[in-house]
């Protein structure tokens, strides 16, 4: 059993909802990101996703692509961002790790290459945001050998024939994108969220984790109280943005925002 595998295990039977924060490696820069890493598990991270950055994240709304361009220009690679997650499990060997981004750097460094470094550096997962089902049979064997859990992204506008061919090639957990658009949009519809997320728990028994829309303790509350997790990215990266001046106040602030949000989830599983 994975990491992921063990994580969501152990919070079902806690009758808890998994808080999965997102922010951009090497953002503001990479020495900051490990520092980060250990705020957002004091403010009660049930796995970390850490965004690989790229010079094109067409998925992405302005905060992310901005602070993928702060930590390209700091000197962030995909090299640098492995030996972030190495330096990470030093002192913390439970908390998942996801690597979330884009196919081009990992088909530069090499599909091999790339799932043997990162699990051997403590990587959990992968989530290749442009990585369409019909390209997982040549992938998905690769991560499989690695002891990686490959993790994809389902849409509103997602098939039922899609879901269910999701469904049979994913591990770890589902990634729900609760809105049509990028990163960082702000309607949320929570009854169309659980009505999608019922048509994929006919397929699957992978836990869903809902993503995009998550702002503040009050939208995370409503979205787990239908969800498995909830993902939260943009609202977390805005505050990087805000303060990147400032970086010594980062792993406070981040703590801070995640804990109000972490206490709302609780609340709703009592």
């Amino acid at each position: 059993m994975s990491r992921i595998q063990s994580r969501f295990a152990a919070l079902k039977a806690a009758n808890r909802k998994a808080l999965i924060p997102f922010i951009t490696g090497g953002d503001p820069a990479p020495a900051h990101t490990v520092d980060l890493m250990h705020a957002l598990v004091a403010g009660g991270a049930d796995v970390i996703e850490l965004g690989m950055p790229f010079s094109d994240p067409m998925a992405d709304g302005p905060t992310i692509q901005l602070a993928c361009e702060r930590a390209l220009a700091a000197g962030t690679t995909l090299t640098k961002i492995i030996a972030l997650v190495a330096e990470f499990r030093r002192s913390d060997t439970t908390t998942p790790v996801v690597l979330m981004g884009y196919l081009n750097p990992i088909e530069h460094r090499g599909l091999e290459a790339f799932a043997t470094q990162a699990k051997a550096a403590g990587v959990d997962g992968v989530l290749i945001v442009d990585l369409a089902v019909e390209e997982t049979p040549e992938f998905a064997p690769v991560f499989k050998r690695a002891g990686l859990d490959l993790i994809f992204l389902i849409a509103p506008t997602s098939t039922p024939a899609r879901i269910a061919a999701v469904a049979q090639q994913a591990s770890g957990y589902l990634y729900y994108v609760s809105l049509k658009g990028v990163t960082g949009s702000a309607a949320l519809d929570v009854d169309s969220v659980a009505a999608k997320l019922a048509e994929i728990r006919a397929v699957t028994v992978l836990p869903i984790a809902v993503g995009f829309g998550i702002r503040d303790a009050a939208s995370a509350a409503a979205v787990g109280k239908v969800a498995d997790g909830v993902v939260v990215g943009s609202a977390l990266v805005s505050e990087i943005e805000k303060h990147a001046a400032q970086p010594e106040t980062l792993p406070t602030l981040l703590r801070d925002k995640l804990l109000a949000m972490r206490v709302a989830l609780d609340g709703i599983a009592r």
